[in-house]
């Protein structure tokens, strides 16, 4: 065994010890929930657009495109860019042709208008509408047609039901070996009490309930292991690999 092999044996070793740790793991959800009231994610940005993330989902969402190299990666929820712009940034070191596409029900003139102007742009494609409109899902179909290697995220309406439409439409795109990453699943695990604040979303109507519901229905894909080493997540159990 070489010392690459040995550093990554030893990597694999201390995952396995924290994913067994119940105390690291709850202390991660645990972090989330006490971060989450002071906006903890608005704090962060790429490349000049905030990115509205944990560090810790952005260097998994670094892995899995640098171990995957996309030419498509499809991303429902803009906000103001920063996760868009990130991806196709990250493309842009892979190199080739790979693109971004960016779909909001409602991009804001401000954040379109930063987002068109970023030399990032050149690999990004927006798309205006509900993720989940047929006429949205024709252009990302005809984007996606000429593409091998595709992945997805769902950040957008985080609702039961958005989300199992978004997985019944979108995970039909996605390439063997790449995934489809659901973001804030970790509603599931936070107080029933917490204040939403008028989202129509909560314990037991989310993005976890939605993944799920969709596990039983499609062996296509599986809960990655990747979740294990994160600790600190808003993506529990929504790392998705297709395996067939």
């Amino acid at each position: 065994m070489n010392e690459v092999e040995k550093f990554q044996d030893q990597r694999e070793k201390n995952v396995i010890e924290i994913s067994n740790s119940e105390a690291l793991q709850k202390a991660g959800v645990a972090f989330v929930n006490l971060t989450a009231p002071f906006k903890y994610s608005y704090n962060f940005s790429w490349l000049g657009r905030p990115i509205i993330a944990y560090p810790q989902d952005m260097i998994a969402m670094q892995e899995i495109i640098w171990e995957v190299k996309p030419d498509l990666v499809i991303e429902t929820g803009v906000a103001h860019g920063g996760s868009i712009i990130y991806y196709a940034s990250l493309l842009e070191l892979i190199g080739g042709d790979g693109i971004v596409v960016g779909i909001d029900v409602d991009i804001r003139k401000y954040n379109r208008d930063l987002i068109e102007s970023h030399a990032m742009y050149k690999r990004i494609r927006l798309i205006e509408g509900s993720s989940i409109d047929p006429e949205v899902m024709k252009k990302v179909n005809e984007v996606a047609a000429s593409r091998k290697r595709i992945l997805v995220c769902l950040d957008s309406n985080h609702t039961h039901q958005h989300v199992i439409e978004e997985l019944n439409l979108y995970t039909s795109l996605v390439s063997v070996g790449s995934y489809c990453v659901v973001f804030d699943t970790i509603i599931e695990e936070m107080p029933i009490d917490y204040d939403w604040k008028d989202r129509p979303w909560g314990k037991g109507n989310n993005p976890k309930t939605a993944v799920r519901e969709f596990l039983k229905g499609n062996k296509n894909f599986e809960i990655d292991s990747r979740q294990n080493k994160l600790l600190v997540t808003v993506a529990p159990d929504g790392y998705l690999k297709r395996v067939k």
